[in-house]
């Protein structure tokens, strides 16, 4: 593939708006991913002529589109029918509402109770199904045939079937002015006049307002295919903002990481400075509150006596000291002479106490002669 073929910055950032964001999945590219990857542009380029833009292939697209149209085609065959079937059983329902109000005639009687017999023929009819494809036994061993029994008869049949399209049609236009009342509640008075122009005029605004629910239907339907598109460009900005986010905290780790860790040493050298000399002021301020209490406590002629009496009380401290020291000094003196000196002091020690006894002896004599 020749470098030519490859994606120019500009087509690559169409590829991503218009291909990437209406046929494909949502794919969260930048433009730099489109510069870095020419051959996966290219691959959207060429994969976008062969989806549509739900992401169907052509061919899936098409058969799809033929598939919805045979279900609408039969969706409206059936609402055309359960509509029918609906109104025959209101007009049943009205029918013995009035019936128990005011008197009806015979000929309306007649037209309900052949349109009611019919119906629940008809009904029982289907239940039943066709014969041939049943495995099970019919239902109470009945038969189309017995059914069949139970028709009302051909030509009130007919009468009937003949009255029943006008019925069905005044209660179509009763359904159809009542929407037109609730929708559009200024026509109400139009409505309630019975002359031939105010028929037309409700005509003409009944088939206006179909006109109108189409063209609100086809509002909302835009309005849906907008609010897709919002999502599907909403999902794009959310990722597109998720990684912005992701750069933007890529890049405050970094700041983190080269500059905040950098001067942390000098912030913590700092923060050590100051505790030592909040903790030395700390220091001077008890001392402080120390001193003046001090001051506080004790006047100076107080403080002049306790020196006094400290001066004193050293001086006697140093007297005894100084007897200590020469008693030791005398002490060991004595020492010098050894197991002589013990001797001798316990010699000394008896004629002491033998002096004392004898002196004791002479008092308490003398106290006698006395």
């Amino acid at each position: 593939m020749a470098s030519g073929d490859f994606c120019s910055p500009g087509e690559g950032m169409e590829i991503l708006q218009q291909v990437c964001s209406k046929q494909l999945p949502p794919c969260n590219l930048s433009k730099e991913d489109l510069l870095q990857n020419p051959y996966f542009s290219k691959l959207l380029l060429n994969l976008s002529q062969h989806v549509d833009e739900s992401g169907l292939s052509l061919t899936l697209a098409k058969e799809q589109a033929q598939a919805w149209k045979e279900v609408r085609l039969h969706k409206t065959t059936w609402l055309r029918s359960e509509i029918l079937h609906r109104v025959i059983q209101e007009l049943l329902v009205d029918y013995y509402v009035k019936m128990q109000d005011t008197n009806v005639t015979s000929e309306d009687k007649k037209f309900h109770e052949t349109l009611e017999q019919r119906l629940l023929v008809t009904e029982l009819m289907r239940l039943l199904g066709p014969s041939q494809e049943r495995e099970i036994p019919p239902l109470l061993g009945m038969e189309k045939a017995d059914l069949l029994e139970l028709m009302p008869l051909s030509e009130d049949f007919v009468w009937m079937r003949a009255r029943l399209q006008q019925e069905v049609e005044e209660q179509l236009k009763k359904k159809c002015f009542t929407l037109l009342c609730y929708y559009d509640p200024n026509s109400v008075l139009c409505l309630l006049c019975p002359d031939a122009d105010s028929e037309t005029v409700k005509a003409a605004k009944v088939w206006k307002l179909a006109e109108v629910l189409v063209g609100e239907q086809q509002q909302c339907q835009d309005a849906k295919s907008q609010q897709k598109e919002q999502m599907l460009l909403l999902e794009k900005k959310s990722a597109t903002y998720s990684q912005v986010l992701l750069r933007c905290l890529t890049l405050l780790q970094r700041l983190l990481q080269e500059h905040r860790l950098k001067t942390q040493s000098e912030l913590d050298r700092i923060n050590a400075q100051y505790l030592e000399v909040k903790c030395s002021a700390m220091i001077l301020k008890l001392r402080m509150e120390e001193l003046k209490i001090l001051s506080d406590t004790y006047t100076v002629e107080k403080v002049e006596v306790h020196r006094l009496i400290r001066d004193r009380l050293e001086g006697a401290i140093h007297l005894q000291e100084q007897d200590m020291e020469k008693s030791r000094q005398v002490l060991n003196s004595y020492e010098v002479l050894g197991e002589e000196f013990d001797r001798l002091v316990k010699e000394y020690t008896v004629l002491k106490q033998a002096t004392e006894n004898k002196r004791w002896a002479l008092l308490e004599f003398n106290k006698a002669y006395r």
